[in-house]
């Protein structure tokens, strides 16, 4: 497994496959795509996991983090997340925040992140804020 940068449209088939898979693929496209960064984890030449990082100064937004589903527990989404949360280390990112959904909120504990705020919904699912100062 090795982690590369992609373009933003290499994204949406996998944000669309896990994370809304009876919305339209459309749905899956975030405002500002264009300027984020995006990086996938590759594993005998396919991408297995995307995720997107928005820039607004010195915070950082996790969007549209997503793993295969067969993937899924093998390592992939765990690689993803050291590299970006040390990519951000070394930028001097001093806050890096995301809408985690309920049901990952173990995973996402694990590396640090704490729940900021009451539970939310987004088109029927359950989210948190959650953070870390870097």
């Amino acid at each position: 497994m090795r982690i590369i940068e992609i373009d933003w449209q290499q994204t949406i088939a996998i944000r669309h496959q896990v994370l809304w898979p009876d919305k339209k693929p459309e749905f899956c496209i975030v405002e500002g795509d264009e300027q984020a960064l995006h990086y996938a984890v590759e594993l005998n030449g396919q991408l297995i996991c995307v995720a997107s990082i928005y820039r607004d100064h010195d915070c950082v937004r996790l969007r549209k983090f997503a793993t295969l589903v067969d993937y899924q527990g093998k390592g992939a989404g765990s690689l993803m997340l050291r590299f970006i949360i040390n990519a951000l280390k070394e930028a001097g990112t001093s806050y890096f925040w995301f809408d985690a959904r309920e049901s990952a909120l173990a995973f996402y504990q694990g590396f640090g992140f704490e729940v900021e705020g009451e539970l939310f919904y987004k088109s029927d699912v359950a989210y948190y804020k959650m953070a870390r100062h870097l």
